[in-house]
């Protein structure tokens, strides 16, 4: 299971409030793609999935306070197998 922080996002931000999540719970979450938005009161960031796999958890709802460091989310990374792991014929 990977977590998903809020990340620092500038000197002197010290708080985020959740304003939208781009997918469910138990949705496909792509490496990179948004995941989350979040607005303070300067600007507004997406935070990217940090990894491929099944959001299985949201911690922090749309409406929530967050400060960074706080886990967001939680997503059950893919497993990929590697060049080898066919069984021979």
């Amino acid at each position: 299971m990977i977590k998903v922080y809020l990340p620092e996002l500038g000197e002197n931000i010290t708080k985020a409030t959740i304003s939208y999540w781009y997918q469910d719970e138990g949705a496909s979450v792509i490496e990179g793609n948004d995941l989350v938005e979040v607005a303070t009161d300067k600007a507004t960031f997406n935070v990217p999935a940090p990894c491929s796999g099944t959001l299985v958890e949201i911690l922090a709802h749309e409406a929530d306070t967050v400060h960074p460091g706080d886990v967001l989310a939680v997503i059950e990374e893919d497993t990929v197998t590697g060049e080898g792991d066919e069984p021979e014929v």
